[in-house]
């Protein structure tokens, strides 16, 4: 395998998830409407986490959390009139904004499936299908620059507490799909939270910030899991067929054919439509069956006697297609190990997020940041930002809309700083 090849995939894994080891209602506003709710399953009435959640005609949205709740903020001058949820497996429920108001606001989507027998055309190799999928990338993707607001969030856990939480609204220089260019973010509003609970011998950051979230986007970034050279190296199967926003998609699993020493090799699925073979949706995990290799690749810094095991890694990022053409749309990393400590009675288990979603874009007035106005790659994110306690920090801005374990944590950190 080129050189060149291991030194950049080892270098983007350290970047994806590299940390330091120290001691329902609609609510009114003069210029915009708030729109809160619950997304469901309508036959098993369980949460929809991380679904899609669009203004109909308006490059405007947000995703549900991983309690299925969402938020999302729609300028009235827009005069926008509906909303559109969707999900993979599920049939897309476009609502009027009428109906998006009351106290307890429930959407529910009808799940769908298809049978790969009833699918008459579909290939036989799935090793030919991705390589057509790689071809098509420059196609099926973005060849002109975008610029896109987006809202960022990582959370460092230990056990059931949060030892920190950073959120920002940021601004992206989108680079094309077609070319060799770098993506750009500047911070346009951020607030920590730290501390929440006070770490008893150690201090977990993660390096990178948003930019973490972005390197999920494989199909600006191919050398992860679609380099050609790569793809060798793993077997694909056509497991299923799943419908996004009412399009069919091939499901395609994919693993390693064996390990391949000092290289990060993965797990996963990827979600292929199947008439553009563009990539709509990727989940996947790093193989951490060696637990020392893999405890090497993801550890920056650590105190001497720490013994850091990896317990699982998952990522995902989707995509949304606009007028033939597909853009990167949200992305999530989460990381868990334990720690003991040598000749001490100490194990404890940590978990890494991050996450980023695209809540608007467009192709005109296109600025790439100047260096000095871009966050820094390397940067630790959390320390960039300054504690906050606002109830309506985010004002018209579109964001994630917390989950109850977070939210729960936020309220305590904000009681903090007032009595401060």
């Amino acid at each position: 395998m080129k050189t060149k090849l291991v030194e950049t995939a080892k270098y983007t894994l350290l970047a994806m998830l590299i940390f330091v080891v120290q001691l329902s209602f609609a609510q009114e506003n003069a210029q915009y409407t708030v729109y809160k709710g619950n997304v469901k399953d309508s036959k098993t009435k369980t949460n929809v986490v991380f679904g899609n959640v669009s203004v109909v005609g308006f490059n405007v949205g947000t995703v549900t959390n991983s309690d299925g709740e969402f938020t999302i903020k729609i300028q009235n001058d827009l005069n926008a009139k509906e909303v559109e949820f969707s999900h993979i497996g599920y049939s897309s429920k476009k609502i009027l904004l009428s109906e998006l108001t009351g106290d307890e606001v429930v959407v529910y989507l009808n799940p769908t499936s298809v049978n790969l027998s009833e699918v008459t055309v579909r290939p036989e190799d799935a090793s030919a299908l991705m390589t057509k999928v790689v071809e098509k990338l420059s196609e099926n993707y973005s060849a002109e620059p975008v610029m896109s607001a987006g809202f960022y969030r990582e959370t460092v856990k230990q056990g059931r507490e949060y030892l920190g939480i950073s959120e920002a609204l940021v601004d992206i220089y989108k680079a094309s799909y077609s070319q060799d260019v770098e993506d750009k973010i500047k911070v346009f509003k951020g607030r920590k939270s730290s501390n929440v609970k006070n770490a008893d011998t150690l201090a977990v950051k993660l390096q990178g910030g948003p930019y973490t979230a972005l390197l999920f986007d494989i199909a600006k970034n191919p050398y992860i899991l679609l380099d050609n050279e790569l793809r060798s190296y793993y077997e694909y199967t056509i497991v299923d067929i799943k419908t996004i926003r009412e399009s069919l998609n091939y499901v395609v699993e994919f693993k390693p054919k064996y390990i391949v020493p000092d290289f990060p090799m993965y797990n996963g699925k990827f979600y292929i439509n199947t008439n553009s073979l563009a990539i709509s949706m990727v989940e996947f995990s790093l193989d951490i069956s060696d637990k020392d290799r893999a405890s090497e690749m993801f550890v920056k810094r650590k105190p001497v006697g720490l013994k850091l095991t990896p317990t699982s890694t998952s990522y995902l990022a989707t995509y949304k297609e606009n007028n033939g053409k597909y853009y990167f749309n949200y992305s999530r990393g989460e990381f868990k190990f334990k720690c003991n400590w040598k000749k001490r009675l100490f194990n404890s288990s940590y978990a890494i997020m991050s996450e980023i979603a695209i809540t608007d874009w467009n192709s005109d007035k296109i600025e790439k940041f100047k260096t000095k106005e871009s966050l820094s790659k390397t940067a630790i994110f959390e320390e960039e930002l300054t504690a906050f306690s606002d109830e309506n920090f985010w004002g018209e801005h579109n964001f994630i809309e917390p989950d109850e374990s977070i939210e729960s944590a936020l309220k305590k950190y904000e009681k903090q700083l007032k009595r401060k």
